[in-house]
């Protein structure tokens, strides 16, 4: 009953959250009007920039901040316990995660659709643009080549996915061809996807996948390069034909799965099934780090990641038809994504102790079960272990209402890929856009063409995942780097949303000036204890980068602090 009466009052609270706070943001510090031309009217083009309705692009948006993410960090930082994991994926996600994706959206709908690297350097200095784009091209690096792997991974484990997985696509492009070029109705044409995504679930679990190595590559090495291959095709191409509607029907997957999750919780819960077995607090597993700092980078787009903030800037913006839509794909989306990593941390926490199977084949119960799956930080510390734990949690609950184990691990598995999915398609898009901006913005034509770009983002990624050999495991030689990354981008971009509304007068600005200060202070706290870690370990490559980033945020932020102190309130009609 104590995992049903968590999950009852956290959707409450996001419910009201996102009717008052969400609100208030919108009208009174944004002050939102439809009156403003979004970038997708002005420069429609028929590709990027497109005018879509407020439900596609919520899934599309959704979708992309979402991946697996969200159900990683959980996964790993309920090893602190449940409690302080809770309270920051609730905390993190009303005041601060939905507070970033939200301004970053309309930051970006007022400036032409532009990256947030670019809109830093009108709002902060020209200065910080160069630098700015350093650090978010490191971000996208590890998003592509780890989330290839991950997919990777994903189909490796569980192989009853991959057919599922690779029928949405022509699942979508046929969704895609009927709405936008034959006009049909968009609900009976939803309610034929879904079904039709389900059926290839269930046909996935008769025809598992295994591919097996290739020329010697390892699964997980073919299966990065078939999806590199793959992520090249999809991000050029418009975002009608596949991005939109793949997206769109991934939502709708998830919201289903979300359906199913809610259910299974309520019905193990009332069952007596489901307690918590994992603690409410543990300050020292062993071999994990403290608590303060590295929670708040762990869990990372289950609460606030910088990530999002290149969604919204980079394909989002470009795809909003009215600007008072972005309440609900800013706001809304990240209120989502906390109600996911809610029920990701229920089931690891508590609905892993209904039956796990250790490494000897024996099923263990109860706190026995938590225990030997989080008996060490390295033990849960692996990306399959972190999946692992949700989709066993997973199923166990939902398996509570009836449906056959085997089925429901299928739809989990399905559904963390298909997610993971959509945020590597995102990030070679954005990666694009942002190799484009900043060829630009240096004069460099060669890369300022779409397929240039995109291949210099496939290939980078390409080399950094077979860095370390077959496998295209290389990604994960830099993981370590990303969490601390991945927070630094969104005080930044927090610090950045901070400036402009000083600019707009009065004290709005406080909504993400504290916001940023937190996060600042948290992740570069990280970074120092990081960085002597890196030294100790003889971990030259990582100590180099890990300095740059430090020297980089440093840097943004002495100078974000300069424009923020210097900066007066001055007329902004043109963009508010």
């Amino acid at each position: 009953m104590d995992s049903v009466l968590l999950m009852v009052a956290a959707f409450v609270g996001y419910l009201l959250f996102y009717r008052f706070y969400g609100r208030f943001i919108g009208q009174k510090i944004f002050n939102l009007s439809n009156e403003n031309k979004t970038p997708a009217v002005e420069f429609e083009d028929g590709k990027d920039y497109v005018p879509t309705r407020k439900g596609i692009i919520f899934g599309h948006h959704f979708t992309s901040i979402a991946g697996a993410a969200p159900i990683v960090g959980p996964a790993i930082a309920v090893i602190w316990g449940w409690l302080p994991a809770i309270i920051w994926i609730f905390v993190g996600t009303v005041v601060m995660g939905a507070v970033h994706d939200f301004g970053a959206l309309v930051l970006s709908l007022r400036n032409q659709g532009k990256s947030i690297s670019e809109i830093t350097a009108k709002y902060v200095n020209p200065r910080t643009r160069t630098i700015f784009f350093l650090i978010v091209l490191l971000e996208l690096l590890i998003v592509i080549t780890v989330f290839a792997l991950v997919i990777g991974i994903i189909f490796t484990i569980f192989p009853q996915s991959v057919l599922a997985v690779w029928l949405e696509i022509p699942i979508a492009m046929v969704l895609g061809y009927f709405i936008y070029k034959k006009g049909k109705n968009l609900n009976l044409l939803t309610v034929l996807a879904v079904i039709l995504m389900y059926a290839t679930v269930v046909l996935g679990h008769f025809v598992p996948i295994n591919l097996g190595a290739v020329a010697g590559i390892p699964t997980t090495g073919v299966w990065v390069i078939i999806l590199l291959v793959y992520a090249f095709i999809a991000s050029t191409l418009p975002v009608t034909t596949l991005l939109q509607p793949r997206d769109y029907i991934n939502a709708w997957q998830l919201f289903v799965a979300l359906v199913l999750l809610v259910v299974g919780v309520v019905a193990a819960g009332f069952s007596g099934k489901l307690d918590f077995v994992a603690p409410a607090v543990q300050l020292a597993p062993e071999g994990a780090p403290s608590l303060w700092p590295f929670l708040f980078i762990t869990i990372a787009c289950g609460a606030i990641s910088g990530f999002h903030s290149l969604v919204s800037s980079g394909t989002t913006s470009k795809q909003v038809a009215k600007e008072e839509d972005a309440r609900m794909i800013g706001y809304g989306s990240m209120l989502m994504e906390g109600t996911l990593s809610t029920l990701v941390i229920i089931a690891v926490a508590a609905g892993i102790g209904i039956a796990y199977t250790n490494a000897d084949g024996e099923t263990l119960t109860g706190v026995a079960a938590w225990t030997t799956h989080y008996s060490s930080w390295a033990a849960a510390g692996g990306l399959g272990a972190k999946i692992n734990a949700f989709v066993v949690g997973a199923a166990n609950m939902i398996a509570v209402v009836g449906l056959p184990k085997e089925i429901v691990i299928v739809i989990m598995g399905v559904f963390v890929a298909s997610f993971a999915g959509t945020t590597l398609d995102t990030a070679t898009r954005i990666q694009r856009y942002v190799v484009q901006e900043l060829s630009s913005d240096l004069k460099v034509k060669f890369f300022m063409n779409k397929y240039a770009a995109t291949a210099f983002a496939i290939i980078t990624a390409g080399l950094l995942a077979f860095s370390t050999g077959a496998d295209g495991k290389g990604g994960l030689s830099l993981w370590p780097l990303f969490g601390a990354t991945n927070q630094v981008l969104a005080g930044l971009a927090l610090l950045t949303i901070s400036v402009y509304l000083k600019k707009k007068g009065g004290v709005k600005y406080l909504i993400s000036l504290i916001p940023a200060a937190f996060m600042i202070v948290m992740t570069l706290w990280a970074l120092v204890i990081n960085e002597r870690n890196y030294i100790n370990g003889g971990n030259w490559l990582l100590v180099v980068l890990n300095s740059a980033i430090m020297l980089i945020a440093v840097w943004v932020v002495i100078e974000g602090a300069v424009a923020f102190l210097g900066s007066k309130p001055k007329a902004v009609a043109a963009e508010a």
